[in-house]
């Protein structure tokens, strides 16, 4: 399961977002510093209206979404590299995720008290990210030193030290490990690491109801800073959010067109969430259930059955495919079938967004 975690400085509505996000979540959100001090863990359904399509051709009983894992994590402060606010607490908590989800305050409200006292939120995002590369950082001169002794009587040992080197020049100059590129052997020796400054990224720009279409000025300084580390945006309001979720299924859509938007922040996040790791998502489909499935793009059919078991993946023989919309157009398997719009694929296959699969295979 892909899990996400919220992170940000205290008081830019993280809290209210993750409940809002995971409606029945139990995280306190409130007006002073660190009032989420355990991690709070949601699991949501991926909404994918595509489910309940395939769920009506298939007379399907039960429809089985993904699901996503979100974790509220405490308020950063500066310093937290050092153990401040419980710092050190907090950034193995951001270890444990795929991907982060940086909270940034861009609404003015006199209510809510900003712990900097000002809204401002590339000093924000800098507060953040400069902790985390410190923290990065602490770790990588644990490694280098350990490393010197290998490198003076071994090539690879001497290739690994250059890499924590380069890397931690990279640090130094305000890159994060995200922008260091590296080849296959240098990602061996990197990824044990579990950087932080190396984890996908994606900046929740948290305005105002009134915003939340058109975006603000604090909006753009996000986006222009985003674009330079490779790094996403996904505009929300955990105003808006918080709302609906008081709100009837039905009456959703009208309210966020109401507001000149069409979908939720959950939509929105984990859409760019999935962009940002290459995810993909399949399907299955029968009178038993429809059920989604989550891959990283470019897996082989055998390697997508194994995500569902792993008899699956060592007994494959075949994938009966057909892309989603073909099968949606035809109205039935059957009539796909008939127009050879149902293909028996091998295991060099690889499989498309969309795809809805059977998969053959020996136990």
């Amino acid at each position: 399961m892909l899990r996400a975690g919220i992170v940000g400085l205290p008081n830019v509505g993280k809290s209210t977002l993750f409940n809002a996000l995971v409606a029945n979540a139990k995280a306190q959100a409130a007006n002073f510093p660190f009032c989420t001090i355990e991690p709070n863990v949601g699991v949501v359904a991926v909404p994918d209206e595509r489910l309940q399509i395939l769920a009506k051709i298939s007379e399907s009983a039960e429809i089985v979404p993904t699901r996503v894992e979100f974790v509220d994590i405490a308020g950063l402060v500066k310093g937290a590299s050092k153990g401040e606010g419980l710092g050190n607490q907090f950034l193995a908590n951001i270890r444990e995720v795929d991907a982060i989800v940086h909270v940034v305050r861009c609404f003015e409200d006199d209510d809510i008290i900003h712990v900097s006292g000002s809204i401002d939120p590339l000093r924000d995002i800098e507060v953040i990210n400069l902790e985390l590369a410190l923290a990065d950082l602490s770790q990588i001169e644990r490694r280098i030193e350990r490393t010197r002794k290998a490198a003076r009587s071994s090539k690879e040992g001497q290739a690994e030290l250059e890499t924590l080197e380069r890397l931690a020049a990279a640090l130094n100059e305000g890159k994060s490990a995200r922008q260091v590129p590296f080849n296959e052997d240098e990602e061996a020796w990197i990824k044990p690491l579990g950087l932080l400054t190396g984890k996908p990224i994606i900046y929740a720009a948290n305005v105002s109801e009134d915003d939340l279409a058109a975006g603000n000025s604090w909006v753009e300084q996000v986006r222009t800073l985003a674009m330079q580390e490779n790094a996403q945006v996904v505009v929300v309001s955990a105003q808006v959010e918080a709302e609906l979720i008081e709100l009837p299924e039905e009456e959703r859509t009208d309210f966020l067109a109401s507001l000149g938007v069409d979908e939720g922040g959950l939509k929105s996040l984990i859409g760019a969430t999935y962009e940002l790791l290459g995810l993909r998502t399949y399907f299955t489909t029968g009178p038993k259930e429809t059920r989604a499935w989550t891959i990283h793009a470019g897996m082989l059919a055998p390697q997508a059955a194994g995500v569902i078991h792993s008899d699956f993946e060592r007994g494959f023989i075949r994938a009966e495919t057909v892309a989603y919309q073909d099968l949606v157009t035809n109205g039935s398997m059957g009539a796909a079938k008939e127009k050879g719009l149902v293909r028996s694929e091998g295991k060099e296959y690889v499989v498309q967004e969309g795809d809805v699969l059977l998969f053959r295979f020996n136990v």
